[in-house]
């Protein structure tokens, strides 16, 4: 396949749009610190249009405002890199497209603009799906460490990745 970017970003891409193809689901992406690569590696597969609604590149945080309609109580509160946002973040982006799923990466790539409680490395991820209760969240907060900025935006664009996966429908053995 002709492309710039990583073959395990591509090979995860082809399994998200096969996987939701399958089952029938339209995917959103709201990021921030990937920059659009999660959406990038989604359009890289012939055919994504298929299931890829709507990708949302809210790197600033006035973006996040203006595009997505994340509350500034929430941004000032929590901060951009936090569960509360990410969780905000998809779920506009889910109620912004005609998307059944979508997810939201918010974090800090590095090399700098860490802290303490946020060291660089950190990023933080929240699916959304469309009909399901809204106070079950689905989020969580990974320190990938300092990989260097495209280590942490290639680890990010992952899990992303890994989080749009259909979830199997597991029944209990009787």
């Amino acid at each position: 396949m002709d492309t710039l970017l990583p073959r395990e970003l591509v090979e995860a891409a082809v399994m998200v749009v096969e996987a939701n193809r399958a089952a029938g689901r339209r995917i959103a992406v709201a990021e921030s610190c990937t920059g659009g690569l999660v959406s990038a590696a989604l359009t890289e597969i012939q055919g994504s249009s298929d299931v890829f609604d709507a990708g949302f590149v809210t790197y600033a945080n006035e973006a996040k405002l203006s595009m997505l309609g994340v509350s500034s109580d929430v941004l000032d509160t929590f901060g951009a890199v936090s569960i509360a946002v990410a969780w905000s973040m998809a779920q506009q982006a889910l109620k912004k497209s005609g998307a059944d799923v979508a997810v939201a990466i918010t974090g800090i790539a590095g090399p700098g603009g860490g802290s303490e409680k946020k060291p660089v490395g950190t990023v933080v991820f929240a699916r959304a799906e469309k009909g399901a209760d809204p106070a079950d969240i689905h989020a969580d907060r990974k320190a990938f460490g300092d990989l260097g900025r495209g280590g942490v935006r290639l680890q990010a664009a992952l899990c992303a990745l890994e989080l749009l996966m259909p979830k199997a429908d597991v029944s209990p053995d009787p």
